[in-house]
């Protein structure tokens, strides 16, 4: 497959440099020795062997080749790096090497080795997206805009609110990141670190301390949650990033020009027609952010798996995990960028405020006319107003003036005030200002 066409755009080049094979190789090699290092503190290996195994080991090459090889036969990449681990060590080290480990545990641990530095990476990330979306919400906290329900035009709100909803679901988001653990894994065969009895538990608590991952309270081998939390984590962020993405494609949208992604040399560029500027960064987002829900269905369909190891469930875990974490790692770059950059056009707001005519305003204005007219009454004479100006083009407010239900019986003033979009905002600003407050706690 084309992957460097078809997956790689996506994905953040920064994440897939260090998530490659080599670097696989790297994790599974750092949790055999750090294996052996804690073995030999509790005495169970030769003073001495650990560092004799690291001086030989980290200066080998390992084949990728071969272990990718290998991998048809063992169903995993730990068997065929474990036995070129054993035949690169000297003859009386080799006894030493993978003691009271399985396969599961390696691959386990290396790949929550990979993700700790992508989810310190995601967490950057958010966070100058925050910093960015505070920034424009506070700057348009009383821009008026047209909310829109079900695609179509409904009451005003402003522009300000609409980037503090986008900055609270990212920001829940990065919380729920934040809070996720990635634990060290090693339980040996069957998960109940056969043939050492407790000094199993004491070498899984030293390993999560050595390598700086959690500790688990027991052994995962099929107990999937913590793949599942950090699947459904990653999840929440790409559907958060998908959002942003979304709404700004849809106000970049010719017709409706509120906003255009951030300009430069060939971004949005059309092979046909040159006029267009195409808003490539929220496809990029969206085409993320998609994969990353279709992976995400694989681990949560993946989490039971059958007694002391899974079968094809374990393994189908492996890719999409990885993967995930890339994509969403290149769309909160991709975010970033957007937020720092988004070109926001109020005037057309206000344009496209008035393209009813006014008639948007019909809810406020049999507010105001029910106490006269009644309940019923109003919401009618509203409705037929704002028929007759969207057919006749003719404002809103002008055709209510001269309506002979509402003529001389309301205030004009008030009813000017009514039909006014930039005095109907709601509690915008104070939610603007809330999101604020919220957002600055952690």
């Amino acid at each position: 497959m084309p992957a460097a066409f078809l997956k790689h755009p996506f994905m953040s080049q920064h994440a897939l440099a260090e998530c490659d094979d080599e670097a696989m190789v790297r994790a599974m090699l750092a949790f055999e020795l750090a294996l052996a290092e804690v073995q030999e503190a509790s005495g169970a290996v030769p003073v001495g062997v650990s560092q004799q195994m690291r001086h030989q080991l980290e200066r080998a090459t390992f084949s990728i080749a071969d272990i990718t090889e290998g991998i048809a036969s063992g169903g995993n990449a730990a068997i065929p790096f474990v036995k070129q681990g054993r035949g690169l060590l000297a003859d009386e080290l080799k006894r030493y090497w993978h003691q009271g480990a399985t396969s599961q545990d390696v691959v386990d641990t290396a790949l929550m080795l990979l993700l700790k530095p992508r989810l310190v990476a995601l967490n950057e990330l958010l966070l100058r997206c925050r910093s960015a979306a505070t920034a424009l919400m506070v700057t348009h906290i009383d821009t008026p805009m047209v909310g829109r329900t079900l695609m179509q035009q409904a009451l005003p709100i402003t522009f300000g609110v609409k980037v503090a909803h986008w900055a609270i679901g990212l920001e829940q988001a990065r919380r729920r990141l934040s809070a996720v653990e990635l634990p060290v894994q090693f339980g040996g065969a069957v998960g109940v670190h056969s043939g050492w009895d407790n000094l199993g538990l004491e070498w899984m608590d030293a390993l999560a301390e050595r390598l700086g991952l959690a500790v688990p309270v027991l052994p995962w081998h099929t107990d999937r949650y913590p793949i599942h939390a950090i699947g459904t984590g990653l999840d929440a962020v790409a559907g958060a990033a998908e959002k942003i993405a979304l709404d700004v494609a849809l106000l970049t949208q010719t017709e409706v020009g509120e906003v255009a992604e951030p300009s430069a040399p060939g971004m949005g560029e059309s092979s046909s027609m040159p006029h267009k500027r195409n808003p490539v960064r929220s496809a990029l987002i969206r085409g993320a952010a998609r994969q990353v829900h279709g992976h995400t269905s694989v681990l949560i369909n993946a989490a039971a798996q059958p007694l002391e190891r899974g079968l094809g469930e374990w393994h189908a875990e492996w890719a999409p995990l990885m993967e995930s974490a890339s994509l969403v790692e290149g769309a909160l770059e991709q975010v970033a960028v957007l937020l720092e950059g988004l070109e926001v056009y109020p005037d057309n707001m206000w344009r496209n405020l008035s393209a009813t005519g006014g008639g948007i305003m019909a809810e406020p204005v049999a507010r105001i006319l029910a106490p006269t007219l009644g309940t019923d009454r109003a919401k009618a004479v509203s409705a037929e107003a704002a028929e007759t100006s969207r057919r006749e083009a003719r404002t809103y407010s002008d055709v209510l003036a001269h309506h002979p239900d509402v003529k001389g019986a309301v205030d004009p003033e008030a009813l000017r005030n009514a039909c006014d979009p930039a005095l109907y905002l709601g509690s915008s600003a104070a939610q603007v200002m809330r999101a604020r407050k919220w957002l600055e706690i952690q």
